[in-house]
């Protein structure tokens, strides 16, 4: 292995400079190329499905000019957009082409963020007003084109849709790119960010459950749904490419219905609890759905509680403070509740006239049991399956306390001295007590092998100085005279 090597950079480059920034021309044309370029790539896109479905179909002459002026219509149903047929509303628009136009409008505001350098939400300001404007814009024009046409759109819906629709998108796409804003970043409770974490997903797995579902209807039903195509090429493809169109309107009505509340085609009602039976249209895509009620359908309910256990466990280890990981099961449920109220509203609408009118989602007890499936288990799973520290006290009692606590300060300072003060009288005693022990045990052993020397005496006191002084208090006066 080569541990030196060349520099790769030549002399007088400067490793680790980001560049001169982009020139003012380079930067318009950028920001024109994230305007212009969803909008070329969707209108592709559904030009493209149509002249297939034209081509496919018996009996019908193909027109690219005609192909042409229909993408424009099938542009607006693309986003959301709610249009009038020959005066009947439709307004169940499929979501794939919808998820399409979004993550492309996404991924498009994310490249022109990096390629024009920008580090933070607010220097990608232009590139989210360029792109969402763009599709107000369009939508505006599509809309006024298609005025004194057999498909018409409200003016003012094309405008507003696909540019809010655009304006989420590309939000999207500039976060993933250069972060959350600062503002939001600071403000933002790290609590709540997971409990939006775990909220995505939960809306996730609950979608997961329903696609589940509708997947094993639609396998247990298959005779229904083979006997719905019809023996042309083209028709079967258009069935099937229906079919696959509103796919996850499907899968959004099986999620409602695995949470309990279930869904409406015109007079039809499908419902853990209830049923209600009705015509559908002869489409691939509700071969699956029950002809009656089966007594085993509320046993589906465990799916949604084992989605909400999910999150808690998910969120058990978020905070020390049971209270705390409560408080952000209930956000994540917020999170759920607030996507069963988009897909719902977004899944379900106008379908003419006829017998199939309205297609709906019971948005509002949806949301409601939603929130409910994932709080109510996921505060259980959370609050006894994470940690439990002791309470603390209040703070009126830390301050009724302060003189109490002060007092056994000065208590155990004053046991410590007294018991220092006992240990070193202790020792300085253990200290004179070692010689007098010596002493005693040498006298004792000289004692027993003889050694001992006798005691010095006490002189006893002069007979002759004691008995002198007592005879001359004796000696009569006048002998010593003589």
């Amino acid at each position: 292995m080569e541990l030196l090597t060349d520099d790769p950079h030549p002399p007088g480059e400067t490793v680790g400079d980001p560049g001169p920034e982009p020139a003012a021309a380079s930067r318009v044309r950028v920001l024109l190329a994230s305007a212009f370029s969803p909008l070329v790539t969707g209108y592709a896109a559904v030009a493209t499905v149509l002249a297939l479905v034209a081509l496919t179909a018996g009996r019908t002459a193909f027109s690219g000019t005609g192909v042409l002026l229909a993408a424009g219509p099938g542009w607006l149903a693309a986003h959301q957009v709610r249009l009038g047929i020959g005066g009947h509303p439709l307004g169940v628009l499929p979501l794939l082409p919808t998820l399409g136009v979004l993550a492309l409008a996404a991924r498009t505001a994310s490249g022109a963020a990096r390629r024009l350098g920008c580090r933070s939400f607010g220097d990608a300001v232009p590139v989210l007003i360029a792109i969402s404007g763009a599709h107000a814009v369009f939508g505006l024009v599509i809309a006024l084109c298609a005025q004194g046409s057999p498909v018409t759109a409200n003016p003012l819906v094309a405008f507003a849709v696909p540019g809010l629709l655009a304006a989420a998108a590309a939000g999207a796409g500039i976060t993933r790119s250069c972060g959350l804003p600062d503002v939001v970043a600071d403000r933002l409770d790290p609590l709540a960010l997971r409990g939006l974490r775990a909220g995505a997903l939960g809306l996730a797995v609950l979608a997961a459950c329903g696609a589940a579902v509708f997947t094993v209807a639609t396998g247990l039903s298959w005779p229904a749904v083979a006997g719905t195509y019809e023996p042309g090429l083209g028709t079967s493809a258009g069935l099937f490419l229906l079919s696959l169109l509103y796919l996850p309107n499907a899968v959004t009505a099986a999620m409602s219905f695995v949470t309990g509340p279930g869904f409406s085609i015109g007079p039809l009602t499908v419902g853990v609890f209830g049923y209600r039976g009705g015509a559908v249209p002869a489409v691939p895509l509700l071969g699956g759905l029950p002809e009656h009620h089966a007594a085993w359908w509320p046993a589906l309910l465990v799916l949604p509680a084992a989605t909400g256990a999910l999150v808690g466990w998910s969120l058990r280890r978020v905070a020390a403070d049971p209270a705390q990981r409560i408080r952000a099961v209930a956000v994540a449920g917020a999170v759920v509740a607030l996507g069963c109220v988009l897909l719902g509203t977004l899944a379900g609408g106008r379908l003419g006239d006829g017998p199939f009118d309205p297609v709906s989602v019971p948005v509002g007890v949806a949301s409601v049991v939603a929130f409910c499936w994932i709080v109510i288990p996921g505060s259980f799973v959370a609050f006894f399956a994470g940690e439990h520290e002791p309470p603390a006290p209040p703070p009126e009692a830390l301050e009724d306390n302060e003189a109490f606590q002060d007092a056994e300060a000065v208590d155990a300072e004053e046991a410590s001295e007294a018991v220092e003060e006992l240990e070193a009288s202790e020792a300085s005693e253990e200290d004179e007590a070692e010689p007098d022990e010596d002493a005693e045990f040498e006298a004792e052993a000289d004692a027993e092998l003889g050694l001992e020397e006798p005691a010095e005496e006490a002189p006893e006191p002069d007979e002759a100085v004691t008995g002198g002084t007592e005879t001359c208090g004796d000696v009569e006066p006048g002998e010593g005279d003589r």
